[in-house]
């Protein structure tokens, strides 16, 4: 019987970085040759990374995608590779399509052009591609290759079809963004495609990071049963050798599953290091407050970039807690980062001084959030004046439960680059810090975020006595009815009937949809849920709509 080493080479490309995706394909290929490979499958559109978005609204992008699509496979080892890439139909009416092509011999022997053109959560492939029609099946080594792309497996048609125009396994190149609970979902519906088609399966997914996406690789095969014989490890590059041989593949190396709380810390350390370093960025700042989102934060730049290119500072108010100061100082010994205070009393005196006469018509209250406002944007100007200095660029702190209902300062602590933790609810985020902290302690280390910092009720401390507590309803109630309305379409009504009260509910919809406008003007921010407020939460700022309680 026939064997066939297929390579799969789960790579970190970088969106419109033509020359350098295909060094490192062709890096690959000689890699998975030297392994003894007889193929090489890459991710979905490799060549130029993904998603291009409105880069594959310009022709030029297409030409320079086929120039390098050419040089390539006039480069490539003696080993065959299908390679994801764009493609524009100059014979149709100049169709453009999500394509990938076999290149072998220094021609490019076959195309295949994606069926299924996803248009749900961050996807929005109609808006640029024409969908394909046709199978596409390439002998190698004397065994028959089928070939999709990504969402062809989600959905029933094109692998169905592959398996009955004779292929014998199914090679699947993939650009599938993490999400918690990501890979469950995929295992899931493969084993559907597999119990349709009764062929095996090796999925190829791109890692790294992209703007606000993570790809977390996670690259696998599954054999004509539905069982796992490959996985490779998440959130790293890797090169693997799945053999399919007697008319089945062969078992292999199966990485060990992640916890929830590992594999969004993952992901979140990943996206921060290839936004800071995809972008050129010196380094990265951010406030340090004493409360826990700071910290974390923190401990995920150090994670992603090493001590020496964060910078901390920390800026107390006249309402700073001493134990604010002291943990901050405490994390700083630990981490090893650089750190700077600032105290803001002078700015905030100043601020007062020069908007007196104009707010002498006004009444006055005993302390109102202008007050508040004032403080977070002195720090805001702080941070963004170093970061004009110094290049670095400034990491904001707000989570999803904050950006959600507006309890973040436009111009001042939502002043910044990069929202690191933008899509993680307040109730993770501890979740999360207490599994950072026992990282640090199975590896013999001192944990990162003192043990106050978690346990202490959050505050703002913008004025005296301040708790979050004090205008919203505690975080696993708050997060419980975000998740909800926000990322399940739930209904007020619906989430009344399952037990929340009513006014809690009335308040934290009427927050949100209030807040919209807030969340236009943030930082982009990693996605780590099914639905963050990024590129699958397109709401209007203007809207006349009265839910349904």
């Amino acid at each position: 019987m026939n064997s066939l080493k297929i390579a799969v080479a789960q790579i970190n490309c970088t969106v419109g970085d033509l020359a350098g995706n295909a060094a490192r394909i062709l890096a690959a290929a000689h890699e998975a040759k030297a392994l003894g490979a007889d193929v090489l499958l890459t991710p979905e559109l490799a060549l130029c990374g993904y998603p291009p978005e409105d880069l594959l609204l310009r022709a030029d992008f297409y030409r320079a995608a086929e120039a390098a699509l050419l040089k390539l496979a006039a480069e490539a080892p003696d080993l065959p590779l299908i390679v994801g890439h764009p493609e524009q139909d100059p014979n149709n009416g100049g169709d453009c399509y999500n394509a990938a092509s076999l290149l072998s011999g220094g021609m490019v022997l076959a195309t295949y052009r994606k069926h299924h053109l996803p248009n749900y959560e961050v996807f929005d492939e109609e808006r640029y591609f024409s969908a394909g029609r046709e199978s596409c099946i390439v002998e190698i080594k004397g065994v028959r290759c089928g070939i999709n792309i990504c969402a062809d497996v989600w959905e029933c048609g094109a692998a169905e079809q592959a398996a009955a125009a004779g292929a014998e396994v199914l090679l699947v190149l993939n650009a599938s963004p993490f999400h918690v609970g990501k890979q469950h979902l995929r295992y899931s519906v493969l084993r559907e495609r597999v119990a349709n088609m009764r062929i095996p399966v090796v999925y190829a997914n791109l890692v790294g990071g992209q703007d606000e996406l993570v790809f977390d690789g996670a690259s696998f095969a599954l054999d004509a049963q539905g069982e796992l014989l490959h996985q490779l490890p998440s959130f790293v590059e890797q090169i693997a050798l799945v053999e399919y041989a007697d008319g089945k593949l062969l078992p292999g190396a199966v990485a060990d599953a992640h916890s929830e709380e590992q594999a969004a810390y993952s992901a979140l350390v990943l996206g921060v290091r290839d936004y800071v370093n995809k972008n050129g960025f010196p380094g990265t700042l951010l406030g340090l407050s004493g409360g826990i989102d700071s910290a974390l934060t923190l401990c995920i730049a150090v994670d992603a970039l090493g001590p020496e290119r964060v910078r901390a500072v920390m800026m107390p108010s006249p309402y700073t807690a001493q134990m604010s100061l002291d943990d901050s100082r405490e994390m700083i010994r630990i981490l090893g980062v650089r750190y700077d205070e600032v105290a803001i009393a002078p700015v905030m005196e100043t601020y007062a001084e020069t908007l007196a006469p104009l707010f002498a018509d006004l009444p006055k209250s005993q302390w109102d959030t202008t007050e508040e406002n004032v403080q977070a944007r002195a720090r805001g100007m702080i941070l963004m004046a170093l970061s004009n200095r110094t290049g670095s660029i400034v990491l904001t702190t707000s989570n999803k439960s904050e950006t959600a209902v507006g309890y973040a300062t436009l111009y001042g602590d939502m002043a910044g680059g990069y929202a690191v933790i933008k899509d993680v609810m307040k109730t993770f985020v501890y979740r999360l810090s207490r599994y950072r902290n026992a990282v640090a302690e199975k590896q013999g280390k001192p944990a990162p975020i003192p043990e106050n910092i978690i346990v202490r009720p959050p505050s703002a401390e913008l004025k005296p006595g301040q708790t979050d507590q004090d205008s919203l309803p505690p975080y696993e109630i708050l997060d419980a009815i975000i998740e909800s309305y926000m990322e399940n379409n739930e209904s007020p009504r619906e989430i009344i009937a399952r037990g929340y009260a009513e006014a809690d509910v009335r308040r934290v919809v009427t927050l949100l949809k209030r807040n919209e406008y807030k969340r236009r003007q943030a930082a982009i921010g990693i996605r780590i849920s099914q639905r963050g407020f990024g590129k699958d939460w397109r709401y209007p700022i203007t809207s006349g709509y009265q839910d349904e309680f």
